[in-house]
């Protein structure tokens, strides 16, 4: 896949809800994801089963109540970048917050192979 066919699928994933077939479809196996700032779990993920755990974790804490996606944002042949705006309730508190994070997408031999997250 070309860099544009990954990024719209993971655009298009991530709007459908189906961001858990993205990291089967379109992430290296030994890909890494990074936080701007420690949730409690650290700032890393290393490998599909540990970004997994904390895609499980982020919707265990939380209900999304609303979200737009802006984007992909291609630059040069191996990054992109996304716009995520979402509002959110965290499930034990009942507290709501409204979030922007931009994430920005390492691709190499056809699989998104890190990601970063800035807020």
């Amino acid at each position: 896949m070309s860099i544009r066919e990954i990024a719209e699928q993971l655009v298009a994933g991530c709007r459908e809800g189906r961001e858990l077939a993205n990291l089967e479809k379109l992430y290296a196996p030994d890909a890494v994801s990074v936080e701007g700032a420690d949730m409690g779990n650290g700032r890393e993920a290393r490998g599909l089963e540990a970004i997994r755990a904390k895609h499980d974790w982020w919707e265990s804490e939380m209900e999304m109540l609303d979200s737009s996606i802006e984007g992909p944002m291609l630059h040069g042949e191996d990054r992109f970048a996304v716009v995520f705006n979402v509002k959110v309730r965290e499930k034990s508190s009942g507290k709501v917050t409204e979030m922007s994070e931009v994430g920005v997408y390492h691709v190499s031999d056809g699989r998104i192979v890190r990601e970063e997250f800035f807020y």
